[in-house]
């Protein structure tokens, strides 16, 4: 099963390699492609892998990372703050003030003549417990499936009003048989891209064979090697699901991952199961 000797170690080596980047190239465009090629990463789950190692997205710790390096510099040295701006990535001095003052409270200036220098304020997500089972290496076929495309947000999209539309696809298509699995993918990260970019579809899997029609797309999901993972609870919990694999499993597993998108499988209905309760299927691509 497994493909290459990773490491915990190997994964923090190739995080640090990304963390020094980052902190070498601040006054340039830091574009996520560029460090998903120096980390070795695949692009498709490169920024999934780095949140959970850094414990923040990728962005948001570039943004921190220039605030960090402003402030030594207003602190230590008697650079201009335009030119501290432009050291650190800002275009224009207003656009380092609007960043600086999220994070001490203060603009650059008041923070450069402060007598007592504020703390930088920095607010980490809680970890919660996350609920999940050991994976199990899976060689999955391709699943036919009909679908229904989201646009948006991810925590406002209706799922369950899709998931009747396709399940109403079904009966009047006639297409009900075994084996129908309530599926959807996910193809953005909403830590990279904006809620209006977002894009997922909900799925049905129709072993008798779907077939266009109206608002409902046919396709194939699938195909290959996953690591499954089952997650006990909410759904707004799922996050930190992907953080726990991508932190623990993933770096000691073996295993390396396909540039393909995952997906969830729901096994039961949240109308009938309290959230606690609810499981889902995670789906990993991997060599």
């Amino acid at each position: 099963m497994k493909n290459k000797p990773a490491t915990t170690d190997d994964y923090q080596r190739r995080i640090n390699v990304v963390v020094e980047y980052i902190r070498t190239h601040l006054d340039g465009n830091i574009d996520l492609r560029t460090l998903a090629e120096v980390s070795s990463f695949s692009p498709c789950h490169f920024h999934r892998i780095v949140s959970a190692f850094l414990g923040e997205p990728v962005g948001e710790f570039i943004v921190r990372t220039r605030i960090e390096t402003a402030a030594r510099l207003l602190r230590y040295s008697d650079l201009p703050v335009s030119e501290i701006a432009y050291r650190v990535g800002y275009d224009a001095p207003s656009s380092l003030t609007k960043a600086f003052g999220r994070f001490f409270g203060i603009s650059p200036t008041e923070y450069r003549t402060a007598k007592i220098f504020p703390p930088m304020s920095t607010v980490m997500p809680q970890a919660a417990e996350v609920r999940l089972s050991k994976p199990k290496i899976r060689e999955i076929p391709e699943k036919p499936v009909a679908y229904i495309r989201a646009q948006g947000n991810y925590s406002k999209v209706d799922y369950c009003d899709c998931f009747t539309a396709l399940w109403h696809y079904v009966k009047e298509h006639k297409l009900f048989s075994a084996g129908i699995e309530n599926i959807v993918v996910y193809h953005n990260d909403p830590d990279i891209s904006k809620a209006d970019d977002l894009r997922c579809d909900v799925c049905l899997v129709v072993p008798k064979g779907p077939v266009a029609a109206g608002p409902v797309g046919v396709k194939t999901v699938g195909g290959g090697r996953y690591a499954v993972f089952t997650y006990t609870g909410p759904y707004a919990g799922l996050g930190g699901a992907y953080r726990k694999i991508c932190r623990e499993w993933l770096p000691d597993s073996g295993c390396e991952l396909r540039d393909s998108p995952c997906f969830e499988k729901y096994l039961n209905n949240p109308d009938r199961v309290p959230a606690g309760k609810l499981k889902t299927e995670i789906y990993i691509p991997v060599k």
